[in-house]
């Protein structure tokens, strides 16, 4: 019997406004989700353990102020705009033959997006999303008990200035090769028609094995209210 999967989708929704209601869904509900947003405010977007003094540029955050935020999922740094296409998967545990842990999660999704985006040379490549040696998607992952999120940010494009506002982090991927942020990066927009392709190609693979309950945000307004742990957090940085 195929599971239900509840889709969300969602249009120019802040990044912060989209984790909080990823944080509720995990912690409140005990449904399956996929959230797909299409663009985000600028917005720069750190894993909960991040060190602003290592990742991110002072001086050009000064001088052009963006927000800066941590999410409650580990990860790297990135910085998103209305080009960012994300994709968040919430899941019960239970619903899967593959055990729950980073490394099997990150190949069904490897897998899951192969079948999606039939891209050559799309692949996983430590715990990013490549297209030859090129990241064009990063990925970060809460596990609980019973239920775990995997959550992507996929570069549809980008302003090349926009990746001054990063810091050469100290760890890095070994595909890396010391390569700045745009010798290292790709624009899915090169590989793709158009972003209305990428959701529909999603929700096209997920109807395979789910059946697909499409709502809106307003059904879960109340959800959202409710009394939670948040551990996704706003904040800036002092002069």
């Amino acid at each position: 019997m195929a599971h239900k999967l509840n889709l969300l989708i969602l249009k120019n929704t802040p990044i912060l406004e989209q984790l909080q209601i990823e944080e509720a869904l995990l912690r409140l509900n005990n449904e399956n989700w996929c959230i797909i947003n299409e663009g985000s405010p600028p917005t720069i977007v750190m894993g909960i353990s991040g060190k602003t003094e290592e990742l991110v540029n002072h001086e050009k955050l000064e001088a052009a102020p963006i927000p800066l935020i941590k999410r409650y999922s580990g990860g790297g740094t990135v910085i998103v705009d209305s080009n960012t296409l994300f994709v968040s998967f919430i899941f019960q545990k239970e619903i899967h033959d593959f055990p729950c842990f980073p490394e099997p999660i990150l190949r069904w999704s490897e897998g899951f997006y192969k079948q999606a985006l039939s891209i050559p040379d799309f692949r996983l490549r430590e715990n990013d999303y490549v297209i030859g040696d090129l990241k064009c998607g990063g990925n970060a992952q809460y596990i609980k008990k019973d239920r775990f999120v995997h959550h992507t940010t996929f570069l549809w494009d980008f302003e090349d200035s926009a990746m001054d506002y990063l810091l050469h982090p100290k760890k890095t991927p070994t595909y890396r090769k010391e390569r700045s942020h745009t010798d290292f990066l790709c624009k899915l927009k090169g590989f793709l028609p158009s972003k209305n392709y990428f959701v529909s190609q999603v929700i096209d693979t997920f109807s395979n094995d789910f059946i697909i309950n499409e709502t809106s945000l307003n059904p879960l307004i109340p959800l959202l209210n409710q009394p939670h742990r948040k551990t996704t957090t706003s904040f800036f940085v002092s002069p």
